[in-house]
């Protein structure tokens, strides 16, 4: 439950509640206590607040990924994957022929035992 507390406290919305209400004029040491916040921290948010507006109280980190952010990454994954397999398409193709020539110059079997090798091959 206290870490849950501590998530919610880094929430925007909850910092610009906690703001509106110290604007409106209650008073900050009851609010810190009742949102267990120190009361530098709600001099802060205000602060921000009144810089910036609501984006001023967005949380430091990691950025937030928009939906476009997250679509053109998938994308972006997509080519490199379909890259990858025309890659491996062709190596297969040149596989499968190099493997069909060497089929071909195959000598065949002429008496019992294993499987004829290669002609030998000059120096």
């Amino acid at each position: 439950m206290r870490s849950k507390r501590k998530r919610e406290r880094r929430m925007a919305g909850f910092k610009e509640r906690a703001v509106r209400r110290m604007l409106a004029g209650e008073p900050v040491s009851r609010l810190s206590r009742e949102l267990k916040v120190r009361r530098s921290l709600l001099y802060r948010w205000r602060e921000a607040y009144r810089k910036e507006g609501a984006s001023g109280l967005r949380p430091i980190g990691r950025p937030q990924w928009s939906l476009e952010n997250k679509a053109k990454k998938a994308e972006d994954r997509i080519t490199e994957l379909e890259c990858k397999i025309g890659q491996q398409a062709v190596v297969i193709d040149f596989l499968r022929r190099a493997f069909k020539r060497v089929e071909e110059l195959r000598q065949p079997n002429k008496g019992n035992g294993g499987t004829a090798s290669m002609e030998r091959s000059r120096p």
